[in-house]
Formats: C-alpha cells, structure tokens, sequence
C-alpha cells in the first residue's frame, strides 16, 4: 500500500481489504530524511509508525533527501519498488481518485519492473466519497493547507461534515486539487484510535503545515 497517512490511503485500503482478494503486506512511505516527516503531509514519524501499528501492517519507509531533484526522487522510488519486487510484491494500492497524468506516471513506473497499480477509489464523485470516508468512521486532522484554495483558519480542523459545510465553493471535498492533506487517526481498519494534541501552525513555502503531536508530547 502506498501510504500517505492521510483519509485517502485509510479508505482505499479499506476498500481493498474489502474485496478480499488482495494479500495487503506493508505499508510504503516516503519520509523526508532531514525532518523526520511524511514527504508532503509533514506528519511525524512517530504518528506514521502508530498508525501501522494500529493496521497491524509492517511500515517501509523510504528516505527522500532535501533537496531533492525529480530524477533523484524517480531513482529512489524505483530502487523501492524493485525491493519490493524481490520480495514478490506484484501490485501496489494507490489512494488516487482523478488525477490522469498522475495515474498515467504511477502506471508507467510500475509497468517497468512487471508491477501492477491498483486505484480503488479511481473516478469516484468526491463530494460522495468525502461523506463516505466520514460516515464509515475515518477520522481525520488537517495537516497541510494551501492558503490561496482554503481559508487559513480551517488548518489543524478535524475532516468532518462541518469542515465539509465550510470549504468554499469550488473547492474540492477531498482535496484533489491541492487544497489539504489530512493524517487518519482512526477508522474502520484500525485496532484502536490514535491520540493527538493539534500543535502549532506555520508558514513553510506558502502552505500551512500545523504540527500533529503524539497525546502528551510538549
């Protein structure tokens, strides 16, 4: 599984493990090396690792340096993927819903070392999917937000119906075009949920990155 920590990826898996026809190994993330972060998100590490403990799922990480050219970041997802490929790993599960380009990458990546993407939630209406993903009992925080699609104030908010009544119009529920990234910290596929205190938000390159801490960490 592709994992990004977010609502997305827990309710593709879920989705996946419905089916019942795909033996679902480890979980796959990138983690920028410097910061410790999920690349993207900027969720800590240490929330990565309670998640896969709460999936019961070994977690693979791979280490993306800063900076980091897109060659560099092709080299190191392929040399990851191909490990896993010796393992026997035949197909990856991604959390994509719309974006065809990146489909289109994802399966160009796999197809060069005999691998197979698998897209669970591809094509579904997001304004659907975003009330299915709540009411199937994934919870979710705001981990990252773009500034010029969301209103700042909506940073560090729980993924719930009231954010969903908030988002402006045109903005997207799941937050396809950029607009956020979220940490899952419980849903359907967890053994128990994880507890969070909601840090400090700050300005990093122009998006709003609020700082997600294990329950009782300073």
């Amino acid at each position: 599984m592709a994992w990004s920590s977010g609502k997305d990826s827990l309710w593709a898996l879920h989705l996946a493990h419905r089916t019942g026809d795909l033996d679902i190994i480890g979980l796959l993330t990138s983690i920028t090396e410097t910061y410790e972060r999920v690349t993207m998100h900027g969720v800590r590490e240490s929330l990565l690792q309670a998640q896969a403990a709460a999936l019961d799922l070994p977690l693979h990480r791979i280490l993306i340096p800063t900076p980091c050219s897109q060659q560099q970041y092709e080299d190191i997802m392929r040399s990851a993927l191909e490990r896993a490929s010796s393992l026997g790993v035949t197909k990856v599960i991604f959390g994509d819903i719309a974006l065809a380009d990146l489909r289109a990458h994802r399966e160009r990546q796999m197809a060069q070392i005999d691998m197979e993407a698998v897209f669970p939630l591809w094509g579904m209406d997001t304004t659907s999917l975003a009330r299915d993903i709540i009411s199937g009992g994934v919870r979710a925080t705001i981990t990252c937000l773009d500034p010029t699609k969301l209103p700042p104030d909506l940073a560090g908010r729980e993924f719930d119906e009231d954010l969903l009544a908030q988002l402006p119009d045109g903005a997207d529920p799941c937050g396809e075009n950029g607009e956020f990234h979220t940490f899952a910290w419980h849903g359907p596929d967890f053994h128990s949920p994880i507890p969070i205190t909601v840090g400090q938000t700050v300005d990093r390159g122009g998006f709003l990155f609020t700082d997600l801490q294990p329950a009782g960490v300073l």
